[in-house]
């Protein structure tokens, strides 16, 4: 089996899944792309899965496609084949029942920075930065900017994928491609500190809101009201939430059923 994606899990049901190639960069070759959709389908099918941590060995994150293995086979179909296998990885990010948090040490670029903007959430090192600079190479980043513009604002997304340029960790903060900003030598300790926040509540209502949140954000208001009032209807019915309101009556800590 590939290693080009490490998979760990701990007690707490924290995946970590690390990409493995870091002296290609850790670019999303074919072998990647594989490794990473049999890792978030095994986390798919966990049930004690509480939290992915997507992580990369290496000064970069992700360097985006591999273009000398995408320059090889020159064939429409071939390119097809592959975006969509890459759109298959980016979906299961979103419909897995549990959040994906990037921890970004280094350069994302290209279809690595629509890694990241993919993540539900990110917390990058104060050295990273981000870029969807295919345009440089006459290849306008297209799949990158699915997720790219459903996280910063359209004139500056826009301006990213025409010019190429980067912007660093502190402007991804402020435009909203990152959640936080820390030293590099802080990053594990702010992805703990999520990461526990996190996993204090309740899996099943964290489980619903994810699935509501994309589901409401791609349909008009009404139909995003009814999807979200029928979803906490559902959530209040749920044991975590008769729980948790039942503590809150009584001025006490939840116990959330294990």
């Amino acid at each position: 089996m590939s290693d080009a994606v490490l998979h760990t899990r701990d007690e707490r049901g924290v995946n970590r899944l690390t990409l493995n190639r870091a002296e290609a960069f850790n670019t999303l070759s074919e072998e990647m792309l594989v490794a990473l959709q049999s890792a978030l389908d095994a986390v798919a099918a966990d049930p004690q899965a509480r939290l992915v941590v997507l992580a990369a060995q290496g000064k970069a994150f992700c360097a985006g496609h591999n273009l000398k293995e995408m320059r090889a086979q020159p064939e429409l179909a071939y390119y097809q084949k592959l975006f969509a296998q890459c759109t298959r990885v980016m979906l299961s990010i979103q419909s897995l029942p549990v959040p994906v948090l990037a921890r970004v040490q280094g350069v994302a670029t290209a279809a690595g920075c629509q890694l990241v903007a993919q993540c539900d959430l990110a917390i990058a090192g104060s050295q990273a930065s981000f870029g969807v600079n295919g345009i440089d190479a006459g290849l306008f980043c297209a799949t990158p900017s699915v997720p790219l513009v459903r996280n910063i604002p359209a004139k500056q997304a826009m301006e990213m994928l025409l010019t190429g340029g980067f912007i660093t960790a502190e402007e991804a903060r402020a435009r909203g491609l990152v959640n936080r900003v820390v030293l590099l030598e802080e990053l594990d300790a702010a992805v703990e500190d999520m990461a526990q926040s996190i996993l204090a509540k309740p899996r099943e209502a964290v489980a619903m809101g994810k699935a509501l949140f994309y589901q409401q954000r791609e349909t008009g208001i009404a139909a995003a009201y009814q999807l979200a009032g029928q979803t906490m209807a559902c959530n209040m019915v749920h044991p975590v939430a008769q729980e948790g309101v039942q503590a809150f009556i009584e001025k006490r800590k939840p116990q959330w059923p294990a």
